[in-house]
């Protein structure tokens, strides 16, 4: 028997981003999803990153912490194409000191038409539309 791939779309790449009082939330979403998210390349800011890949077993490209410049370098890999979903819980309760570099990331996203969700249900919609996607992609065909 041979097997003919078929080329498929390179994995999709997911910024994982969660302030301190949503880290639980963003490990709840990803453990619910952690199925498609293994199929996707995951960069993340520094704490969470550590969290979900501990916690879910997932391989996490990590960044710095967000205040001290993980946002940004995430916000940099997005401007250059190389981000095609954002997760990122914020705390919107809560001031956090690295207001300006929230505010360009969520900006980039903008500018660049990448999907952003700032909270747990939106993140649900993207990652349940991403599962709709994944379906439809062309496996491997056995010949």
């Amino acid at each position: 028997m041979t097997v003919t791939t078929v080329t498929s779309a390179p994995k999709v790449r997911i910024a994982l981003i969660a302030h301190d009082k949503k880290k639980d939330e963003i490990l709840a979403v990803a453990r619910d999803y952690v199925d498609v998210l293994r199929q996707c390349d995951l960069v993340a800011t520094g704490t969470t990153g550590g969290r979900i890949a501990m916690e879910l077993g997932l391989d996490v490209e990590r960044k710095l912490s967000g205040p001290h410049g993980g946002d940004l370098q995430i916000g940099a890999q997005l401007a250059e194409g190389r981000v095609d979903m954002v997760l990122f819980l914020r705390d919107p309760m809560t001031p956090q000191p690295h207001e300006p570099d929230i505010n360009a990331l969520v900006r980039a996203c903008d500018v660049h038409n990448v999907p952003c969700a700032t909270n747990s249900s939106t993140a649900r919609l993207l990652l349940e539309q991403l599962i709709i996607r994944l379906a439809a992609q062309p496996k491997a065909l056995a010949t």
